[in-house]
């Protein structure tokens, strides 16, 4: 370089006195350049003015400065000496390198101007270095550098994306100051970045203290209320612009349309969508995907799909908003369907669509092609994004493939507490409770804080776990993290109490909540139910209605339960007025308690009239009709109900196995029984132990105790109740050496026995005559097993003693009985009595009985 430095220096600070603003451009007298860019685009005068900067430095002795006599604006820095060509030192189409040639040639000595720091906040902008254009504001004002609007724009919209809301009031502070405050646009800039942090109020006064307003600051304000969950408020700000009679654009209808979805106003939503057709904007493709959402979240997803079917170009926002749309709706098949056409016309899945399409999968169930999606995201390179990731957890959770959910949470190289909830939630909805707490201990001991829903899934881990002492810690956590008053985690809390049995704790959870909502009642008085206290269920459903409350289908199933369970028909019955008043009869599940209540309270009659209303029944229906003619004493109507059953194509569950196969044991069937246990071996249901002990019930009852064995050998995995049910058939058939060599076996390995095991003992050695055996065990009972004798207990030993002759013990028996002796009791005694001809005391005993 020929410059010498005192000569660069002069020019540095001669420019930095008057240099170009961000909006000057080429000075009007730049001679035969200004009329050449004048005529090309933008590329073409950059390109003009880097050839230039490379003339300049290959041969600086070429140019003069003519800033040096004139310090004007107008005039450029260097002119060339021949062809008059301009050059600005910090003119717009500058290259970046020529700055660092200037300050290579003279270190320190050039002072950036406010056009060249906004150049850096546009380039940080670009590529979304939000944080790096806060930094570099904060140093422009150190090196005493005047912000104009260009810089207030680009720093306001950094602090709307980074949600600084001090940062961005300090900023506003300095437009207050500045000359820049009267801008539109810095104007527009302060009510979005206010929007977006979440102050709305602060975005109405700017909006207000605006002196001038353009469709963008009245698109800023709707958006901002859109934002801030106020959508209401958004659509009456649409009014007042339409009676200033400003014109809305694309934007503006995008934001309206988002208010809609947000409210769920359809009908606001159409008029809207007039409105579009008359301004010709339906072809926008932004404001045709906001229709399409509007439409959906709206639930008329006909008119989204007509939408969708007329736009002429969909882009990814498109397709991703009619997935969306069908998930929400409960339309997952359709969901996947539209992926794959999507797919075939070419279109690229976005993280978002793969969100879409794996809760279609989840809702569906649909393992095979959540996987198939699961390799299309890996091809992608989706994979550890932390949304999709989230995604396919709960969706091989709620397919039930823990494993493959377990190995996408360990992959992940980020998680965040979403990830966390869906593990946690995962593992209870596969019945696996004790886990999803050691994963949230886990979770915490990583430092990531729990949020509400966190709560809910651990509250309803602890339910399902039946841990109460675990619940009550989760509850001292919930209080210090202020989460109590959340509706959701209270209803949880009140859930979790009530299924691990504190049904007090659950109450005063229930009294301290300040708002309810129909599940909260809801899981109050299924938590009564559950503890067997019916009656206070039914005062609670009294109370609800007192309060204003409306029930819902859930309540009346419990109300209904609650009924069944104190045996109170005409209550259940004035409920069941409600319903049909309430048009709450259609719904399955509350026709299905309705028929279980009228059984279990004995009317059969109004129980068959509810199942033959009923349009369509599920096996549960047909269950607890079954059910209810069997507990009725009419085990032979249950039968044909069951081939009735079979003829109309239901399949039966275990539960319909247990209730024909005790029919089948209350009328000695034991050749239908063999029928059915035939159907059984060929179902799902052939490892049910419940349906395994009802089997072994049904061939004891029947006369086949060697039937009865032959199932109890088989079976995979013995539990008490399986144990207790072959015991039980011994004892019926009067096989008292097997029945006690079948209770040595039980304790052998290592089967904890309970009252039951003990009646059926009793029993074996009463049908016998083994008096001291029975005195044995008797005594073993307390001292042994610490368990307490009940009544059934007493019964058998006097039975026992009175068939051995030992009346007078029998009846001293009876007397060192902890509690009043039951009829049942007695008349053990009296049928001894009977048999040994003791008329004295049979008398004294008939009294006791009456």
């Amino acid at each position: 370089m020929s410059l010498k430095y005192s000569t660069i220096h002069q020019l540095r600070v001669a420019a930095n006195s008057g240099l170009l603003c961000c909006n000057r451009g080429l000075a009007s007298d730049g001679g035969d350049l200004v009329a050449a860019t004048a005529a090309n685009p933008f590329s073409e005068q950059r390109r003009t003015i880097e050839n230039l900067w490379q003339e300049f430095f290959s041969d600086p002795s070429q140019w003069w400065d003519h800033r040096l006599e004139k310090v004007n604006a107008r005039y450029p820095d260097f002119k060339h000496k021949k062809t008059k060509q301009a050059l600005w030192l910090n003119g717009r189409w500058n290259p970046v390198w020529v700055e660092a040639e200037l300050e290579a040639m003279a270190p320190g000595s050039l002072q950036v101007s406010v056009f060249q720091w906004n150049r850096k906040l546009a380039r940080c902008a670009l590529v979304g270095q939000h944080e790096k254009m806060i930094e570099l504001f904060q140093k422009m004002q150190q090196e005493g550098i005047t912000p104009d609007s260009f810089t207030f724009v680009r720093v306001l919209n950094a602090c709307a994306s980074l949600q600084l809301l001090g940062e961005g009031r300090y900023i506003h502070s300095q437009i207050l100051r500045n000359s820049c405050k009267s801008d539109i646009f810095v104007g527009n800039s302060l009510i979005d970045m206010y929007a977006k942090c979440g102050s709305i109020e602060d975005a109405g006064r700017v909006f207000k203290s605006m002196a001038t307003h353009d469709v963008v600051s009245w698109n800023a304000m709707i958006m901002g209320y859109v934002i801030c969950g106020q959508g209401h408020k958004a659509l009456r700000l649409s009014e007042q612009m339409e009676f200033e009679g400003v014109t809305p654009d694309p934007v503006t209808f995008v934001g309206l349309l988002k208010a809609c979805a947000s409210l769920g106003a359809l009908e606001e939503g159409r008029r809207i969508h007039t409105q579009i057709i008359q301004n010709s904007y339906e072809s926008d493709i932004f404001v045709g995907s906001s229709l399409v959402d509007m439409y959906a979240k709206s639930g008329s997803i006909d008119d989204a799909c007509r939408v969708f079917n007329k736009m002429p170009t969909r882009n990814v926002v498109s397709w991703n908003t009619m997935i969306m749309g069908h998930v929400k709706c409960g339309q997952g098949q359709k969901a996947l369907e539209l992926y794959q056409q999507m797919q075939c016309e070419g279109v690229q899945p976005d993280t978002v669509t793969f969100v879409g399409v794996l809760n279609a999968c989840a809702s569906l169930a649909a393992v095979d092609e959540g996987m198939r999606v699961h390799e299309q995201i890996v091809c992608s390179g989706c994979e550890f994004d932390v949304t999709v990731g989230n995604s396919l957890i709960d969706m091989y959770a709620k397919c039930g493939n823990l494993e493959d959910a377990k190995r996408v949470f360990r992959r992940m190289m980020t998680r965040d507490v979403v990830s966390w909830n869906a593990m946690i939630v995962g593992f209870v909805k596969c019945g696996e409770g004790h886990k999803a707490l050691e994963l949230f201990r886990q979770m915490q001991s990583e430092g990531v804080e729990p949020v509400p829903i966190t709560f809910v899934g651990v509250l309803n881990a602890c339910a399902n776990a039946t841990s109460l002492k675990e619940g009550r810690h989760v509850h001292e956590q919930i209080m210090r993290s202020g989460c109590e008053s959340n509706i959701f985690v209270g209803n949880s809390l009140i859930d979790m109490y009530a299924k691990c049995g504190s049904i007090e704790d659950a109450r005063r959870v229930f009294n301290r909540m300040v708002s309810r909502n129909a599940i909260s009642w809801n899981a109050l008085i299924l938590g009564y139910v559950k503890c067997g206290q019916g009656h206070k269920a039914l005062e609670l459903f009294k109370q609800m209605q007192c309060e204003g409350l409306q029930p819902d289908h859930v309540t009346f199933v419990g109300i209904l339960n609650a009924c069944a369970s104190v045996v109170a028909l005409e209550e259940g019955r004035c409920i069941h007025e409600q319903i049909i008043r309430w048009d709450c009869e259609a719904d399955v599940k509350v026709s299905n308690s309705l028929i279980d209540m009228y059984a279990k309270c004995g009317s059969i009659e109004d129980a068959w009239r509810v199942f033959t209303k009923m349009v369509t029944h599920n096996v549960i229906s047909w269950n607890a009709i079954i059910l209810g003619y069997l507990k009725c004493g009419q085990g032979t109507k249950a039968l044909e109900l069951y081939q009735q059953m079979q003829s109309e194509g239901v399949q039966p569950d275990p539960v319909t196995f247990v209730g024909v196969l005790n029919a089948c044991a209350s009328v000695s069937a034991l050749e239908e029984g063999r029928c059915i246990h035939k159907q059984i071996i060929s179902s799902d249901c052939k490892f049910d132990v419940f349906v395994a002990c009802s089997l072994i019930d049904m061939y004891s009852k029947c006369g086949s105790i060697e039937d009865a064995q032959r199932v109890f050998n088989k079976l995979p995995t013995r539990n008490l109740v399986s144990w207790n049910a072959m015991l039980g058939g011994y004892a019926m058939h009067g096989h008292a050496k097997e029945a006690l060599e079948h209770f040595q076996q039980m304790c052998q390995e290592g089967v904890e026995v309970d009252k039951v095991a003990f009646v059926s003992l009793l029993s074996a050695c009463s049908h016998v005559g083994l008096v001291d055996e029975g005195l044995c065990y008797f005594e073993s009972m307390g001292s042994v097993y610490r368990i307490s004798a009940i009544a059934e207990h007493y019964a058998c030993m006097v039975d026992l003693l009175g068939r051995a002759g030992q009346l007078q013990e029998a009846e001293n028996l009876i007397d060192m009985m902890p509690f009043k002796p039951s009829a049942f009791v007695w008349k053990a005694l009296l049928g001894a009595c009977r048999i040994h001809g003791n008329v004295e005391m049979g008398e004294r005993i008939a009294e006791c009985i009456c």
